[in-house]
């Protein structure tokens, strides 16, 4: 749950409010009534004016900033892997590390039974 006064951004205008989605605005109150689909109350100070929004529609402009850093520095790398023809960054960015140290595990992990299978299976096709 967010704490009054934060600085929220819209993400999303799940009623069709017309909310400014990509713009700011300040958490002013909650909505208490259960009966409501709303969970706050928000002030957008561009348009002067207050809205209620589900939580699902506002996120804290600290996380926002935080994804949209990571997405930049993601697009960036991938620009530089595919200007230098560099293979291995490029799919280590685009499969995540985690991905490549696993197969690069079980490769060294393979017997040499299950090396020759593999070699025969191939040879097979």
């Amino acid at each position: 749950m967010l704490r009054l006064g934060e600085k929220i951004t819209i993400v999303a205008d799940a009623f069709e409010q017309n909310l400014p989605i990509g713009q700011y605005g300040y958490l002013i109150a909650y909505d208490r009534n259960p009966d409501n689909a709303f969970d706050y109350v928000i002030r957008i100070p561009n348009l002067n004016r207050n809205f209620f929004v589900p939580a699902s529609d506002v996120e804290l402009e600290s996380v926002v900033l935080k994804q949209e850093a990571e997405r930049i520095e993601r697009e960036a790398l991938i620009d530089f892997a595919l200007s230098t023809y560099n293979e291995k960054l490029f799919h280590q960015v685009m499969n995540g590390d985690k991905q490549s140290e696993e197969e690069e595990e079980s490769k060294e992990q393979m017997s040499q039974a299950d090396f020759i299978k593999q070699v025969n299976l191939r040879a097979w096709i």
